[in-house]
């Protein structure tokens, strides 16, 4: 089965509106693992206006499934002494995924270029696996450009879905034609495979009914904002109901 890990930044970015503690991002995290949630993840960027590096530490003793850092391997926190590699080596995670976020950007807005970064994630992916920390690289639906991530050493790739999401309305035969193709291969390659970015109760069905073999999906924005009006567990068990 296809694993859910819910991305709970936007939980970080209400709290962080605010100040104090509400709401409670790491109770937050306890609970989606009690409503059915099979992974938590975190994406901290340097300027925290999210998900705080000491909310990477407050989270990691609680989580009973997956524990997934997302970021990009070149951040520096701007309250910390450290950076995105020393966090993830120091928390040593279930996952690592390397997202070539630049520092300012809204989203994460593209996968890696793993021809150019080649040499850089290869030893990327080196370090973090001598942790014992599984490593995905965030990519577009590019069969190219996951035939070289797989020549990093990383054991998966994650699919970023945006352009699918974006395209399922006017055809989602279409919009999903390159993301299965590129799983095969991923699955060729011999790549565990994720996904993620703009999933949603409305496209996650069709998705993984084209692509079952996903290991799993990483949904944070749409899974939260579907929580303002059926509230965290109903919305857990809606998502899960979508991998089936």
């Amino acid at each position: 089965m296809t694993k859910l890990s819910v991305n709970i930044n936007k939980v970080a970015t209400i709290r962080n509106a605010r100040g104090g503690n509400t709401p409670n991002v790491r109770q937050f995290a306890i609970d989606c693992e009690r409503f059915g949630a099979q992974g938590i993840t975190v994406h901290p960027r340097p300027d925290e206006r999210h998900i705080r590096y000491a909310d990477v530490y407050d989270i990691k003793p609680i989580v009973t499934t997956e524990f997934n850092i997302e970021g990009n391997p070149k951040g520096i926190s701007k309250s910390k002494p450290y950076g995105f590699i020393d966090l993830v080596k120091d928390i040593r995670p279930t996952q690592v995924t390397l997202v070539p976020d630049a520092e300012g950007v809204l989203t994460s807005n593209a996968g890696w270029d793993t021809v150019k970064n080649h040499g850089y994630l290869s030893d990327v992916v080196k370090e973090f696996k001598a942790c014992g920390i599984r490593v995905s690289i965030f990519i577009d639906a590019d069969p190219h450009m996951i035939e070289m991530a797989a020549k990093t050493g990383t054991d998966r790739v994650e699919l970023y879905t945006e352009s699918y999401a974006s395209r399922y309305a006017v055809s989602r035969q279409e919009a999903v034609k390159p993301f299965v193709e590129a799983a095969k291969v991923a699955r060729d390659c011999g790549l565990g495979l994720n996904a993620g970015h703009d999933l949603s109760l409305e496209n996650l069905t069709f998705f993984h009914q084209q692509i079952p073999w996903v290991d799993e999906v990483s949904i944070g924005h749409a899974l939260i904002s579907d929580a303002l009006y059926l509230g965290i567990e109903e919305t857990i068990h809606r998502y899960l109901g979508c991998l089936q």
